[in-house]
């Protein structure tokens, strides 16, 4: 049964139906083949119980919330004071962009919204500056991707749910690793800067500093009113999804009046296309999530595997490395959908914390967004850069050598994660 369900979907993705397709037809084919006795209203269910839970509320209003604030005046708010505080030091241009990267992923939760409202105005100032090109757009596209890890997070909503995990402790372990790479990602860019003598830029009066943090100090409250809300108990990550909603609304629309009253039903038909991708793909994943389970195939692959007996850390180095090369061919919230369930027994009966292997799945997706040959950031910055495939991954081996050593040390060291959790939940 397992092959069937694998040579289905190869089959029909090489020949170009998008992934919900196979994933469902495979799943139809299973339940009608090897469990002909079986009512065919058990999978329309399966569908209906995925896209029922209430955290996936969260989905549509944090797209939407992004989606304001890509059309907005904060991207360029949030660059103006990153650039004010690091352009003066060696690699200043660099760090501004991964600053700036992590400063709008903690507010859109999305990397390809990313690259879009940051690397559009930033990569021509780079680009005049010295930086290589190849440098600045995988720097731009490897950046981006910390939005995967810092909350709100979509892939962690759907991990969440898949895997039952709480969504709110999952927000709070991906704050450390997305430091993590913010930090090395800075010093790597020192050092590139170093070694090709890029030239210093002048540094910014504290006049021009405290003019660019008043300018974007209510963009910066992004972060603070989403984590600061879940960390003291005061909102749900629902209703911090709601209230990040009508905080872009009234920011962009009334305040910086960048947004136009008769721009949201466009900005609220893109965030309805994108939800009904998302959710198609979440009830679809249930459905066959439920069929491989109830066909035991998850613990048929462990038992051929050798895991059923193995300790964490070998736990961890499969489930990092599965989700790794899944994410490089599929998108990464499919991968999710169809590799959690495999994994989350084995997780359980090992004892191994599941917001640690939450966190350790999202910096996979992450990684995967930016690796080639299908990551999705890499497409987003061909299309917005007008740049051809191959010159946009010449740059991205050395971020993603970065970001497989930041796996590393969330394997070894798990209070990078667990640390905010703990102190908050536990």
């Amino acid at each position: 049964m397992a092959l069937t369900i694998l040579l289905i979907m190869v089959f029909m993705m090489l020949t170009g139906f998008p992934m919900m397709v196979p994933m469902l037809t495979a799943t139809f084919v299973a339940f009608f083949v090897y469990f002909p006795s079986l009512k065919t209203d058990i999978m329309v269910q399966q569908m209906i119980s995925g896209i029922s839970p209430v955290a996936l509320i969260t989905v549509p209003m944090f797209i939407l919330a992004a989606d304001i604030v890509t059309r907005g005046r904060t991207a360029n708010r949030l660059l103006d004071l990153a650039m004010t505080f690091f352009g003066h030091i060696r690699g200043g241009l660099a760090v501004t962009a991964a600053v700036a990267c992590t400063l709008f992923g903690a507010i859109s939760g999305s990397t390809q919204a990313t690259v879009v409202a940051i690397g559009g105005p930033l990569r021509p100032r780079m680009l005049k500056a010295g930086y290589d090109d190849k440098f600045t757009t995988a720097l731009i596209i490897n950046a981006s991707d910390i939005a995967f890890l810092i909350p709100p997070s979509i892939g962690m909503i759907v991990f969440g749910i898949v895997g039952k995990v709480s969504i709110a402790e999952l927000f709070l372990a991906g704050i450390g690793p997305g430091l993590l790479i913010l930090v090395l990602f800075t010093m790597f860019s020192v050092w590139y800067a170093w070694r090709k003598n890029i030239p210093l830029l002048p540094r910014a009066s504290w006049g021009e500093r405290l003019l660019a943090v008043r300018k974007a100090a209510l963009a910066t409250f992004f972060p603070v009113l989403i984590v600061g809300g879940l960390y003291g108990g005061f909102f749900s990550p629902t209703e911090v999804a709601a209230i990040a909603v009508l905080y872009a609304f009234v920011l962009e629309v009334f305040i910086y009046r960048a947004v136009k009253l008769s721009d949201i039903p466009s900005i609220a038909y893109s965030t309805g296309l994108i939800t009904g991708i998302v959710f198609v793909l979440v009830g679809t994943g249930a459905a066959f999530s439920w069929i491989i389970s109830f066909a035991q195939i998850p613990q048929q692959l462990i038992g051929a595997l050798g895991l059923a007996e193995a300790g964490p850390y070998t736990i961890l180095f499969a489930i990092s490395i599965a989700f790794f090369i899944g994410c490089m061919f599929v998108d990464p919230i499919v991968v999710t959908l169809i590799m959690t369930p495999i994994f989350m027994p084995l997780v359980q009966s090992a004892g191994i914390d599941p917001v640690l292997v939450g966190t350790i799945v999202t910096m996979q997706m992450a990684i995967g967004s930016c690796t080639p040959p299908f990551g999705c950031d890499i497409f987003t910055a061909c299309a917005i850069f007008r740049k051809p495939y191959l010159e946009v991954i010449r740059g991205t081996p050395p971020f993603i050598a970065i970001l497989l050593f930041a796996s590393l040390l969330l394997i070894f060291i798990p209070e990078i994660a667990l640390t905010l959790p703990t102190l908050a939940y536990r």
